[in-house]
């Protein structure tokens, strides 16, 4: 999926290499990864620097912390609590909708559920279109996993559809649809 690593890099190395550029390019974000999956020390480092001073940085960190989660969810357990809080609090569009995939991978106690819920729907205010897309599909996923939650992400979805972005509407139909096809499975 990944570009290999050949060998492990010093992990200080890894933010400059994710430096330059601006925004429209994900630079090495790639490569970060696949260090990450490679050498889980790794994922502190990108955690760190989703919260520097550099945004084209944060974001690169953030697109490599959550494309690693999604091989190795695991990666982010040790990072629970700065996805819970600093880093939820972010207030840059492209750490946002990656943190948002990222919430939905960490297991989560009954209080951090509630907490996860409504940073998510924090997120779906949000002047980004595509972080209003990424906090209303990490609703549909806790839903997913976590069924009771299905209802009340169903209702967010239509009303978010009712005023969204052609972008968010499209992506709340195919979420309906899926929805319905998850209840269908799970009613004998």
């Amino acid at each position: 999926m990944y570009p290999d690593c050949d060998a492990p890099i010093p992990l200080t190395g890894l933010l400059s290499m994710l430096t330059g550029g601006d925004r429209r390019s994900i630079g090495q974000a790639n490569r970060a990864a696949a260090i990450a999956l490679a050498q889980p020390d790794a994922m502190a480092v990108l955690m760190l620097g989703m919260t520097g001073t550099d945004p084209v940085v944060r974001m690169r960190c953030a697109d490599a912390a959550e494309k690693a989660s999604a091989v190795q969810p695991d990666l982010l357990l040790a990072h629970r609590q700065a996805l819970l809080g600093p880093l939820a609090a972010m207030t840059q569009p492209e750490v946002r909708w990656h943190v948002a995939s990222m919430l939905v991978r960490l297991p989560l106690s009954a209080t951090e559920l509630d907490q996860v819920w409504h940073i998510l729907l924090g997120f779906t205010q949000d002047s980004s279109r595509i972080v209003q897309t990424a906090a209303m599909q990490a609703l549909a996923d806790l839903a997913v996993v976590h069924p009771h939650l299905m209802p009340e992400a169903h209702a967010r979805i239509v009303a978010m559809m009712e005023t969204g972005s052609p972008a968010v509407q499209a992506r709340g139909r195919k979420l309906l649809v899926d929805h319905a096809t998850a209840t269908r499975r799970r009613t004998p």
